[in-house]
């Protein structure tokens, strides 16, 4: 008769829970990367920017004081929080040309969100296009409206090809199949 826990028997390992995900597959909250919560806090920052007109100083020293903002990657969110309240025109005038309504009809996180994608694409070169458009369509799931992360998936891959130019034309050569 053997015994389980003698040295004899090697043991097999716990099985280990799936990490990282909901039952329903939306992430846990435990397990998104620093990079992932500084994208949430930017976009809180921005949409204090985009709905109450708060200076971004302000913004800036209110968001550190949030709970949790210690988890976040502060280097990306200053980038992030700073690059796109900057260069909030210039991200519009890349967005505008692909919404299907004046930008006044769009949501203020959906709008937050694709400043985010769009600065990212266009200035956070280490960051893949394909991981940019799917942290953008998360944040548009979690914070924003019902559909809204279908628009921000459209109007971002809209852009990608525009901004990531050689990235997006190396996936969809390696795509084709070969004859």
């Amino acid at each position: 008769m053997s015994d389980y826990n003698t040295p004899s028997t090697p043991k097999r390992p716990p099985r280990q829970p799936r990490t990282g995900v909901t039952s329903t597959g939306a992430r846990k909250a435990g397990s998104k990367s620093n990079r992932s919560r500084a994208r949430e806090f930017a976009l809180q920052g921005l949409y204090q920017s985009l709905v109450g007109r708060n200076g971004v100083s302000d913004i800036d020293t209110f968001t550190r004081d949030l709970a949790g903002f210690n988890k976040a990657d502060a280097a990306h969110f200053d980038a992030l929080l700073h690059g796109c309240v900057e260069q909030g025109a210039a991200l519009d005038a890349l967005i505008v040309p692909l919404l299907d309504r004046p930008m006044t009809e769009i949501s203020p996180i959906e709008h937050a969100v694709m400043w985010i994608g769009a600065y990212e694409m266009q200035h956070c070169l280490d960051v893949p296009w394909r991981v940019v458009l799917n942290e953008c369509i998360e944040l548009a799931k979690e914070f924003g409206g019902t559909d809204g992360h279908k628009y921000v998936n459209a109007v971002l891959n809209g852009l990608a090809p525009t901004l990531r130019v050689a990235e997006v034309e190396a996936d969809r050569t390696a795509k084709k199949p070969r004859a």
